[in-house]
């Protein structure tokens, strides 16, 4: 973890359009399966019975309405200077760069993240796994320097730790993630345009 977010930190320090931002990125999702994959296997996970189906559709529409909620709130953060200005930064790395190529880095952070979080720390945590991973994936996300990421990372994780205790899995986190950060990407260069 502690390496992970020394990787996030480097990462979001490198100016915006500098392709090496790229490079740290990829480390980090590195960074993040590795951990994962050395902690043992992962389980998908599956709607009620172990013979259930993969957890699909759901995760995709709570990750729009969550989505959702947070383009609303970005109409207010972006009124607030301090706040705002954290968000434009973090934007600044999605105008500065190919669409898809940031999309693509987008989507595989996320899921490394929920592979690293909702799988392997949840998993190791004996008491209290979505308090336990929740507090871990903020903590590497603050170590940037950035309170919204640090915010939306809190958020986020509530919201997909639920869904790895519903499914026993990383499939419906990974979903969940995966659209959300999609949805933001695509949608709050808009508000804050």
């Amino acid at each position: 973890m502690l390496v992970g977010a020394v990787v996030l930190a480097v990462s979001l320090r490198i100016p915006p359009g500098d392709p090496a931002f790229y490079g740290a990125t990829l480390a980090l999702a590195a960074v993040w399966v590795v951990g994962a994959l050395a902690s043992g296997p992962l389980r998908l996970g599956r709607v009620g019975r172990d013979d259930g189906p993969r957890p699909v559709l759901a995760p995709l529409l709570v990750g729009l309405a969550l989505a959702g909620v947070f383009v609303v709130g970005a109409l207010l953060v972006r009124e607030l200077p301090v706040l705002g200005d954290q968000v434009r930064h973090v934007l600044g790395f999605a105008a500065e760069g190919p669409l898809a190529l940031v999309l693509a880095v987008t989507v595989v952070n996320g899921v490394a993240e929920e592979l690293f979080f909702r799988g392997a720390v949840y998993a190791a945590a004996p008491r209290a796994p979505i308090v336990v991973a929740t507090v871990a994936n903020v903590a590497a996300v603050v170590a940037s320097g950035n309170l919204m990421l640090g915010f939306a990372a809190a958020v986020l994780a509530v919201v997909v730790g639920l869904q790895r205790r519903a499914t026993g899995g990383v499939l419906a986190p990974a979903i969940t993630h995966v659209t959300w950060s999609s949805v933001m990407l695509l949608a709050l260069p808009q508000v804050f345009g």
